[in-house]
């Protein structure tokens, strides 16, 4: 297939990107470098020896994203572009809502006028709101605790009403946890800019030394040791969760949830970041974030079922591979 991959040069897009081409695909990378680096397209190409083609546009512009369907033949989109900084969302909700939904509803219009009838959206666990854990699929989702989540949410609206209306439009939602780790070739990983909203990147910048603490947001949360939970998942078995979507899509709208269905705390994961790769991580516990909430892990049986796909690493191998990233960055 040919797809055309949204936010491409970014942290969970660039791994799809990989594996889209290892698995025999074509690829348009559509990216504006907001939060990516354009060194990440090179080395996509680099690790798959495979070419692409690349679109330095932001996809709120219906101008740019309307070239880019008329000159190729676009067989499905995965949507990744899109800010995603739980905190900031919260200081800065109309960026969010702007950048989050026009982009979506900018990306479906292309694809009704072009008639391309797969569509996978890159979502998140964050849609559950303060729900029971394990999270299943087909959970009422409740009010969602930051702007962030409110326009995944909104967007899951948008492409269910959209493929309602128009039956040959099939969409897949794919809910992620926490994505960690890098390529285990260490040219790709995550590389975000400025001080890191997630935890990893954090770590591995302390670690580094280019920072000299981690802050723990938290340690009275009713969890194993106080501190939050979430279920990290390997970005490259992500990555494989989304090659899986695409060539399974099928009309209607389907929905997985993409972990591990293990929770780990953000003790439990200094504490192998330190084992596997001796490293003492220094912390200090400071007040919670708003938006946070104690506990996130997904029943991850569903994309098993139907997509046949599990996530295979664990978090020896996500620690490890970060490390690996961050020191030949």
């Amino acid at each position: 297939m040919n797809i055309l991959v949204t936010g491409g040069a970014g942290y969970i897009g660039s791994h799809t990107s990989v594996s889209l081409l290892e698995a025999g695909h074509n690829i348009i990378i559509a990216d504006n470098f907001s939060n990516s680096k354009p060194e990440a397209i090179e080395n996509i190409k680099k690790i798959t020896k495979r070419d692409l083609i690349f679109y330095e546009i932001d996809v709120t512009n219906e101008k740019s994203v309307d070239e880019i369907f008329s000159k190729h033949k676009i067989d499905g989109v995965i949507h990744f572009a899109g800010f995603k900084a739980v905190g900031e969302s919260v200081s800065k909700p109309l960026e969010y809502y702007y950048n989050n939904l026009v982009s979506t509803i900018v990306l479906s219009k292309a694809c009704l006028k072009y008639k391309v009838n797969k569509f996978v959206f890159s979502s998140s666990a964050t849609v559950y709101g303060d729900n029971k854990v394990p999270f299943l699929e087909d959970m009422e989702l409740l009010p969602t605790t930051n702007p962030y989540g409110e326009t995944k949410a909104i967007s899951e609206r948008i492409l269910t009403d959209t493929a309602k209306a128009n039956p040959d439009f099939a969409v897949s939602i794919l809910r992620y946890f926490n994505p960690v780790g890098a390529h285990h070739s260490g040219l790709i990983g995550e590389s975000p800019r400025g001080i890191p909203n997630n935890l990893m990147p954090y770590i591995t910048k302390v670690a580094k030394g280019e920072l000299e603490k981690l802050r723990v947001f938290g340690n009275d949360y009713p969890t194993i040791d106080g501190t939050g939970v979430r279920d990290y998942i390997h970005v490259m078995d992500l990555a494989e969760g989304h090659v899986a979507a695409i060539e399974k899509l099928d009309k209607g709208v389907h929905i997985y949830n993409l972990g591990t269905g293990r929770g780990t705390s953000v003790l439990q994961l200094v504490e192998a970041f330190e084992k596997v790769n001796g490293i003492k991580i220094p912390y200090e516990i400071v007040q919670r974030r708003p938006g946070d909430i104690a506990e996130c892990y997904a029943d991850a049986s569903k994309a098993k079922k139907e997509l046949g796909w599990t996530a295979k690493r664990n978090i020896e191998d996500m620690v490890r591979d970060a490390w690996r990233f961050e020191k030949g960055v």
